[in-house]
């Protein structure tokens, strides 16, 4: 686990302004769901054969013994909200998003660690491949507005209860023959979760698989028509994508559309969003039985993307340079003032001298910076400093600060290097 320190923090607040902004934009408005869930809700969702459940989920029983988890993921604790708040009974579609931490005990790898964080989308009551179409190109509106290009959208289907059992059932058969080259968590995968075994990164299991069959090839005429109108309107669209045969979910109640926004640049383990089509899931968690697609982003990973291409910050306005008590007590009223009416000013708050506070007034790339002195003030007089021109002029204290508003909303500073 790790913290976020103020000189990262901008980029964070990046990705999530711009998550929020875009998916508003689509029509879809944000829920906060509870840290911890009962342990049953992850155990039936997710599926008790999956590596989350088995190995990485955070575990522990409160004081009247009930076992409770640390959310590994955010699509569960969604559709409990959405069944228990009973949101379909208030509009037959739901269109949710959410942010914030998970928790798995694993591996830490490049750009995740055992708190990271989400981004995540729901889209609840709709069947249509047009809602799989618009949250892919929505996913790639967002990937485009925060300025990450380094990404591939991969697409497949994964079927259905009614078509994907004998695909499991050929893979299974298929696996069986090659079991000795497979490593030991493939061979336990084999039988419990056999999908998972095209997802492994080991390359003896990736060779072992390169005849595997595929589930495209067994898709029953419900599910290959789907696929097939979800790729049409991503080429109405304009959108590039790629099949992906061999691309599977970690979780079990994945069906039909799956995808991946996929990059070069973090090692083999490359993707950085994911998700897909649910259709099952509300009705195993006791709900009606409605349809849902969805997808979540890492953002650890995003920000380790984003550091390549650092965002542009905004230059401080103004800084206030006070030399002794009195032109102290002052710059800090002046300063509350122009903070109230929305711009963004500093201050030395302790004694020192002119030259310490000319140098912090760099550090934070302050355009102007008033200098409040006793002398100026006994005459009711300040002096302006201009960083950029080296220039400076003296202003009354007569409507200072309405002469500061005016000058400062007339020069808008200009973005620098964050």
């Amino acid at each position: 686990m790790n913290d976020i320190l103020p000189g990262e923090i901008a980029t964070w607040q990046f990705l999530e302004q711009e998550a929020h902004r875009i998916f508003q934009t689509y029509g879809f408005t944000e829920i906060r769901v509870p840290v911890v869930e009962k342990t049953e809700l992850f155990c039936r969702s997710i599926g008790e054969t999956t590596d989350i459940v088995e190995k990485e989920m955070y575990t522990f029983s409160d004081k009247s013994g009930n076992s409770l988890t640390l959310r590994p993921e955010g699509t569960a604790p969604v559709m409990r909200s959405f069944i228990q708040q009973k949101l379909h009974a208030q509009d037959p579609v739901s269109k949710l998003y959410y942010m914030g931490p998970m928790f798995r005990y694993e591996r830490p790898q490049k750009g995740r660690y055992r708190q990271f964080h989400q981004i995540g989308v729901e889209a609840l009551g709709v069947d249509d491949p047009k809602i799989d179409a618009q949250i892919l190109a929505m996913l790639c509106d967002y990937f485009n507005s925060v300025g990450i290009d380094d990404v591939e959208l991969h697409i497949n289907s994964l079927g259905c209860k009614e078509c994907r059992p004998a695909y499991r059932q050929a893979l299974i058969d298929y696996l069986q023959d090659r079991l000795g080259e497979l490593c030991s968590d493939c061979q336990r995968r084999s039988q419990t979760n056999p999908l998972r075994v095209l997802d492994c990164k080991v390359p003896a299991c990736q060779d072992a698989t390169v005849t595997a069959p595929s589930m495209l090839e067994h898709l029953c005429g419900d599910c290959d028509d789907h696929f097939k109108q979800v790729k049409d309107y991503l080429q109405g669209l304009g959108i590039d994508y790629t099949v992906n045969a061999r691309m599977v979910r970690g979780l079990d109640y994945y069906s039909k559309t799956t995808f991946e926004m996929v990059t070069g640049s973090l090692g083999s383990q490359n993707a950085v969003a994911a998700g897909g089509r649910y259709d099952g899931l509300i009705a195993d968690l006791g709900g009606p039985a409605l349809p849902g697609i969805g997808f979540a982003m890492g953002v650890e990973r995003l920000v380790l993307m984003k550091s390549a291409d650092q965002l542009a910050e905004q230059r401080l306005p103004l800084f206030l340079a006070a030399m002794g008590q009195q032109a102290s007590d002052r710059a800090f009223l002046l300063m509350a003032t122009l903070q109230r009416q929305g711009l963004r000013v500093e201050m030395e708050y302790s004694s020192k001298s002119l030259k310490a506070q000319m140098r912090r007034a760099g550090k934070f790339g302050a355009r102007f910076v008033l200098i409040l002195g006793e002398e100026e003030l006994a005459r009711q007089m300040v002096v302006l400093r201009d960083m950029d021109a080296g220039t400076q002029q003296e202003l009354s204290l007569v409507g200072l600060e309405e002469r500061l508003l005016e000058l400062l909303n007339e020069t808008e500073p200009e973005p620098v290097a964050g």
